[in-house]
């Protein structure tokens, strides 16, 4: 009995204890969410969608206002919009004519400034080569390194060396270009055969 009383005191204290840790670590947990503010997870998760719809709101009057901007310059640069539905031929005729003479205007403006263009060109390089004059400033070519005693000419002598003239001569028969006289010296052989002949008859 007297170990039972004593088993149940043990765990009561222990329980107590347990008890006062608890409490002591819930404090610590409010202590710390006290310290953070107000932001709970939920309060986080409708500030965020409140940014997200925010942006989304943002960037469709973005996009609207770059509409209206490029609407703004195409009528400035092309004229209003022209209704040609019900339009009669007179009508048609004067907004031919209206369009054909803003694009001869644009189409001269637009020489005029190319040929501007080209002028200014020239004119800024004759001064930048103008300028490096003055500073003394040449575009050098780029050399090639050569040792100071390495023979700049032996790859030339090797080549000559290699190069053999009388394989390079035409061959050619030698009876094409015999000489009348070595022909006439020789005698054809009926000659020769009668001459055989009358030597026999001498002897």
């Amino acid at each position: 009995m007297a170990d039972d009383a004593a088993k149940k005191a043990k765990q009561a204290e222990i329980d107590r204890k347990r008890a006062e840790v608890r409490k002591r670590m819930e404090e610590a947990s409010k202590a710390k969410k006290a310290k953070k503010g107000f932001m709970t997870p939920e309060r986080k998760k409708k500030l965020r969608l409140l940014l997200r719809k925010k942006a989304a709101e943002e960037l469709k009057k973005e996009q609207e206002r770059k509409a209206a901007e490029r609407r703004r310059v195409i009528e400035q640069r092309c004229g209003t919009h022209k209704d040609w539905t019900n339009a009669d031929e007179a009508t048609v005729n004067k907004i031919l004519k209206e369009l054909w003479d803003r694009a001869f205007k644009l189409e001269s403006e637009k020489y005029d400034l190319e040929i501007i263009f080209r002028v200014k060109e020239a004119e800024i390089t004759e001064l930048n080569a103008q300028v490096n004059d003055l500073r003394g400033k040449f575009i050098k070519p780029t050399l090639k390194k050569v040792s100071k005693y390495e023979n700049k000419f032996a790859k030339l002598q090797k080549k000559a060396a290699e190069f053999n003239f009388r394989n390079q001569l035409k061959v050619v028969k030698k009876k094409e270009f015999t000489l009348e006289e070595e022909e006439k010296e020789k005698k054809p052989e009926w000659t020769k055969v009668g001459g055989d002949k009358g030597k026999e008859e001498e002897s």
